[in-house]
């Protein structure tokens, strides 16, 4: 039996790139990976989600859903958590 990598795999399920389903998907992961890499610079900072939240005015239950589901999360909130709250710096990019 074939081992098939993690790209063909979305591509049998998910369709091809460019397509809405994969896009979807693609989106969708964009959005827990930031969550993911918020929760490690709060852990590395060595602060509770309550800490970081008083460093930018929210509350605890929305950072927590940020590093959960980054999804709702807006440019400027992100600037503030990331610049304010952790004192990095945040990188975008965009790609056409």
């Amino acid at each position: 039996m074939k081992t098939k990598s993690w790209s063909e795999i979305k591509d049998n399920v998910y369709g091809k790139k460019g397509s809405k389903r994969r896009d979807a998907l693609d989106r969708e992961f964009s959005s827990l990976k930031i969550g993911l890499l918020l929760k490690k610079a709060r852990e590395e900072k060595n602060l509770t989600q309550e800490q970081l939240g008083e460093l930018v005015n929210k509350k605890r239950t929305y950072i927590s859903r940020v590093e959960n589901d980054g999804s709702n999360l807006t440019l400027k909130t992100l600037y503030e958590i990331v610049e304010k709250g952790l004192g990095g710096k945040v990188k975008i990019s965009i790609e056409l």
